[in-house]
């Protein structure tokens, strides 16, 4: 079996509703994500010969889905009141909202099953939140 790997950055913050400590207060994150994807057998033909896929297209699949949340705040769905999201809205602040509380693990999953279903045989995703602590998806 062949193992490709890549990784993608992107800054985004968060804040964890109903956590005790200081991470239920908005912060940010250069976060990095690594994938792991598999192919069992080399292609035979054309210009990927040799290879399980281009490392150009898993590149690009991951950074588009890191792109989306670059420069964004990551909520989950509810954890701030409508008058705050309207307010936020209105000045004109990038939000996602999950229907997950935006944790490393969760992300893990995000990303997992995101890249799954681009077409990817993932065998894992790990979601750094800081270059110390990951946690890592796989199935």
């Amino acid at each position: 079996m062949y193992i490709l790997s890549t990784k993608s950055d992107f800054d985004s913050a968060h804040f964890l509703k109903d956590y005790d400590g200081k991470c239920a207060n908005i912060h940010g994150h250069r976060w990095t994500v690594a994938i792991e994807a598999k192919g069992e057998k080399l292609k035979e033909t054309g210009s990927e010969r040799g290879m399980v896929t281009d490392f150009s297209e898993l590149k690009k699949s991951l950074k588009k889905l890191t792109k989306m949340l670059d420069h964004s705040l990551l909520i989950e769905e509810g954890s701030l009141k409508p008058a705050t999201m309207e307010a936020m809205r209105e000045e004109g602040f990038r939000i996602m909202e999950f229907p997950f509380r935006p944790t490393a693990e969760n992300l893990a999953k995000y990303f997992y099953d995101n890249m799954t279903e681009e077409g990817y045989s993932v065998v894992k995703t790990t979601v750094y939140e800081t270059p110390n602590n990951a946690a890592t998806y796989m199935m």
